[in-house]
């Protein structure tokens, strides 16, 4: 089950580097957000994917049973789930100001757009 997630974030990180080498910055935007997932997806794959035990540690114990899912990376993606979209949000009103101000969406006329002003 694991090597199955391993080609999805391997597929969501190679969709992903396509949207972001396209000249478009809302296709640039949304590559970003998928490499982002993609990388959220595999923290999650290596906290291992069990039903098994929860990460209790019974009294007369020191570590949690055997087969436990650690909490840890599910803690890290829920931080970077709200990072993210923090970024979104403000990435996507830059590009939304951008294209208002210089009238393009493609990078490269923005580049000379801006040269010119």
């Amino acid at each position: 089950m694991e090597f199955l997630w391993c080609l999805v974030v391997g597929l969501m990180t190679a969709c992903g580097v396509f949207l972001m080498l396209e000249r478009h910055i809302v296709r640039f935007l949304f590559g970003m957000i998928l490499v982002s997932n993609a990388i959220n997806l595999a923290i999650f794959v290596a906290g291992r994917l069990t039903r098994g035990n929860p990460p209790l540690i019974a009294s007369d114990a020191l570590l949690p049973a055997a087969g436990y899912a650690n909490p840890l990376p599910q803690a890290l993606i829920l931080t970077a789930i709200v990072i993210g979209f923090g970024l979104l949000l403000f990435t996507l009103l830059l590009a939304y100001r951008a294209i208002k101000e210089l009238g393009t969406a493609d990078m490269d006329k923005m580049q000379h757009a801006e040269a010119e002003q």
